[in-house]
């Protein structure tokens, strides 16, 4: 494996990875990187969970000016999530960088919000194409002064019908640009994109079969009304430590959760009904561990990035192989083993079947398992406390960790992920500690001013 080291990156950039421990490049950062630092354009197909955000984003900051406060760098997603996972590894890596302003520009953000942000001009912009035009044709966002353009997940955005506003958008960047095109698959439309975009590009492909194998797959044919009856009976047979569970419609999604619940399992939900708050608020809950399980629809779920997921169920068999690919492309990630379960309907079966050419592998069928009423499902280690304050109020995640250990006497062994956003904060404690920081907590002090805590779900 190749080493950051040899790509004579700045001493800024050579810090920011030392200090998160990125040593050794992951093979799509191997392939991608020298054509991106080379300046050149570069189109890259690979797997969701490769790396790849990092290659751009050290493209984008290696190329920065910190010294001119103008938009630099701009970047192109298809969702608030995935949106928000480039702008924090964007941020990690500009750390060791003076002043680098990172916007992140989605809409279900009051549009107020963005225009007040934009007073002061970020130097890299990351966001869905939608409110990126608006803003674009408002004045609010200059893109005149780019460098470098990156659309992520390009086959996704076009999935989810945003070719007209890129085009647009596109109308509003300088010609003399570097464009990095990066895609889990490269159907016609991102070619033709490519092609429209990008000049003399590098093509990157990675197929990376030691990754591939490290997912374990098996399939199930089950009639559709024993399907919740299968799928808890799946859950406590491999009890797994965490697992997203994908449905094809919000009505299964609301309902698969309402019967797993029913039967003792620590389970959220996530559709495209629920406000962004809301999902926002779901995704950092199972994302700290304080629930085992989260039932999800496809568009909810894109641009879902959680560390280290054991296992990915198919309720619904997908609509189309890519999309069964992306599903369970979110497990089996950085060396660590993944499963992914397909349960199918008889008459799905065939749908099944076709996936063989896709996976490159014949389909392991298993009879579903039969629950015999073992023991009940084990609660989630966490649960999530909310904070009324954040980093508008000078709070940091060391400040809640000391109150909670101090004031109320948590062990820092109870204390799990903490989370700080502009207005909010929240933190993941042990299940056994809950009453005892928020009793104490009503009666204490952060940074010598109260805060109001309250419990996210039981």
């Amino acid at each position: 494996m190749k080493a950051f080291a040899e790509l004579g990156l700045s001493a800024p950039l050579a810090q920011a990875l030392a200090g998160i421990g990125y040593e050794t490049m992951t093979p799509v950062q191997a392939a991608a990187l020298p054509p991106i630092l080379a300046g050149r354009d570069t189109i890259v197909q690979a797997r969701t969970g490769s790396g790849k955000t990092a290659a751009f984003a050290l493209g984008l900051l290696s190329v920065l000016d910190v010294g001119v406060a103008r938009m630099q760098g701009l970047v192109l997603c298809p969702t608030r999530e995935l949106a928000d996972q480039v702008s924090r590894e964007v941020r990690r890596l500009a750390h060791a960088l003076p002043n680098v302003k990172v916007l992140t520009l989605c809409g279900g953000v009051p549009l107020r919000a963005h225009l007040a942000s934009l007073a002061h001009e970020p130097h890299i912009a990351v966001g869905t194409p939608g409110r990126l035009l608006d803003l674009m044709q408002r004045g609010a966002l200059r893109p005149a002064t780019i460098k470098t353009l990156v659309l992520d997940e390009a086959d996704r955005m076009l999935d989810m019908g945003f070719a007209d506003a890129l085009r647009q958008v596109m109308g509003h960047l300088p010609s003399a640009r570097q464009t990095l095109l990066f895609s889990a698959t490269i159907p016609d439309g991102v070619r033709d994109i490519s092609r429209k975009l990008q000049r003399d590009p590098v093509a990157v492909t990675i197929v990376d079969e030691a990754d591939e194998v490290l997912i374990e797959q098996r399939f199930f044919e089950v009639d559709p009304v024993a399907k919740p009856v299968a799928l808890a009976a799946l859950l406590q047979m491999y009890r797994p430590e965490s697992a997203v569970v994908f449905c094809n419609t919000r009505e299964a999604v609301r309902a698969v959760a309402a019967s797993l619940s029913a039967g003792g399992f620590s389970v959220l939900a996530l559709h495209g009904e629920m406000d962004q708050r809301a999902r926002e608020e779901t995704l950092l809950r199972f994302a700290n561990h304080s629930a085992n399980i989260l039932v999800a629809s496809d568009v909810a779920a894109r641009g879902l990035d959680i560390a280290g997921l054991a296992m990915v169920i198919n309720f619904d068999i997908a609509n189309d192989a890519d999309t069964h690919l992306h599903r369970i492309g979110r497990t089996g990630r950085a060396g660590r083993r993944g499963v992914a379960l397909t349960l199918c309907a008889p008459w799905e079966v065939s749908r099944a079947n076709a996936l063989e050419d896709r996976c490159g592998s014949a389909l392991q069928w298993s009879v579903p398992p039969v629950s015999r009423g073992e023991e009940a499902p084990s609660p989630a280690r966490f649960v999530t406390l909310m904070l009324d304050a954040g980093k508008q109020d000078k709070l940091r995640p060391g400040d809640i960790l000391g109150a909670l250990t101090g004031d109320a006497g948590v062990p820092a062994s109870a204390v799990g992920k903490i989370d700080v956003f502009p207005s909010r904060s929240y933190v993941a404690i042990d299940r056994e500690w809950r009453d005892r920081s928020l009793q104490r907590m009503q009666h204490g002090k952060i940074k010598g001013r109260k805060v109001r805590m309250r419990s996210l779900g039981s």
